[in-house]
């Protein structure tokens, strides 16, 4: 009987739900070198304890990452001049990194890449560059051919930041039709067309929608009912809500929040932004005030309410990532460096910090799912 007892409690313990609470997270680092790279760290979704951060593969200046929904290929913009795209092979047993293939960028490198729906074609927006570009991905996750690249022009009304076309986001939308690219320089959301048999481009009628000058939008977040898109200024540190039309592909302007307390009068930009996978709450963190906000999200009208802002347990968020289970947050605090670890409560939207760990110039994070 015993033995019978201790062969099914070593069964529980080795079962694939046990194995699944473990996962590996990637967390970019621009620290000097010989320390900058990708680090990786497991993470227990069952108790919210991350270990400390080890540098697994060395990349020149990693900003944003990207995960096949596979999670066999990451794929990694790198920033510096010359910059680039790098595709990596993911082993999911121990999450070491095999570099695959690099693709070189115009000037300065990218600040962010995704997949479309499809998983076949790999999007980067240069922000030096001020172009957007679309990459075939091979069968073995390489980056292959150039599909589509366009170049922004124009400028705004900031004389340091706007002089001229900053691409900071470039993704699909949830039918896999169109892509928007975010210009903060141009105050400008560009829509596109999208190909996904080819992974062509062609400019949308319109071809963009505007934003009040001055505001400098930077990144998007797509609702998960995929009619509303969330759209963060890091110069004027707001959010602004807009309908998402996708028979038509137009964006329609409801609501704009801002990123701060009332109160604060310090200088700050705001940088990330995400919707919880639960569709009831949003974050964005404020790079200044160092906090996290969080807004419960109307279940109707999709318009965003204040809930609480929150230190980041560090200095200058830059990025942040929800765990595969959505109950953590992982927030990179870049000048502080360090990674805190944040529990989401998916009732009530509240965060509650669990602690942090350190790692030099801590930028973007994606867990192995």
């Amino acid at each position: 009987m015993r033995r019978h007892f201790r062969l099914a409690l070593a069964l529980l313990v080795l079962s694939p739900m046990t194995q699944a609470q473990t996962t590996f997270v990637y967390i970019g680092t621009q620290a000097a070198a010989p320390e900058m790279g990708i680090a990786v760290a497991s993470f227990d979704s069952s108790t919210g304890v991350l270990s400390e951060p080890k540098l697994m593969m060395k990349t020149p200046d990693p900003a944003f990452m990207a995960l096949h929904p596979s999670g066999a290929h990451l794929y990694v913009c790198n920033t510096g001049t010359p910059g680039g795209v790098s595709a990596f092979a993911v082993q999911r047993t121990n999450g070491s990194l095999t570099l695959l293939n690099h693709q070189v960028a115009e000037g300065r490198g990218p600040s962010h890449i995704a997949l479309d729906r499809t998983g076949g074609f790999v999007l980067d927006a240069n922000y030096g560059g001020g172009f957007v570009e679309v990459f075939r991905r091979e069968a073995d996750g390489r980056l292959g051919e150039r599909t589509a690249l366009f170049r922004h022009s124009g400028s705004s009304i900031h004389p340091e930041r706007q002089t001229k076309a900053y691409a900071h986001w470039f993704g699909v939308d949830p039918s896999n039709r169109f892509a928007l690219a975010i210009d903060l320089g141009t105050d400008r959301i560009a829509i596109y067309r999208f190909d996904a048999s080819s992974g062509a481009l062609t400019p949308h009628d319109p071809p963009h929608a505007n934003v009040k000058a001055g505001s400098g939008p930077r990144h998007l977040a797509w609702h998960p009912n995929g009619r509303l898109a969330y759209v963060i200024q890091e110069l004027t540190n707001e959010i602004i809500v807009f309908g998402w039309d996708s028979a038509k592909g137009t964006l329609s302007e409801l609501q704009t929040v801002p990123t701060l307390p009332a109160a604060f009068s310090g200088t700050n930009t705001a940088a990330e932004i995400a919707v919880h996978p639960n569709g009831k709450y949003l974050y964005a963190s404020n790079r200044g005030h160092d906090s996290i906000a969080s807004y419960a999200i109307d279940a109707h009208t999709g318009r965003l309410k204040v809930l609480a802002h929150i230190s980041s347990l560090g200095k200058t968020p830059r990025y942040f990532a929800f765990d595969p289970t959505g109950r953590w947050m992982i927030v990179s605090n870049q000048d502080s460096g360090d990674v805190a670890v944040f529990e989401v409560d998916g009732t009530s939207g509240e965060l509650r910090a669990q602690g942090s760990r350190k790692l030099g110039k801590p930028m973007g994070i994606v867990f192995l799912r």
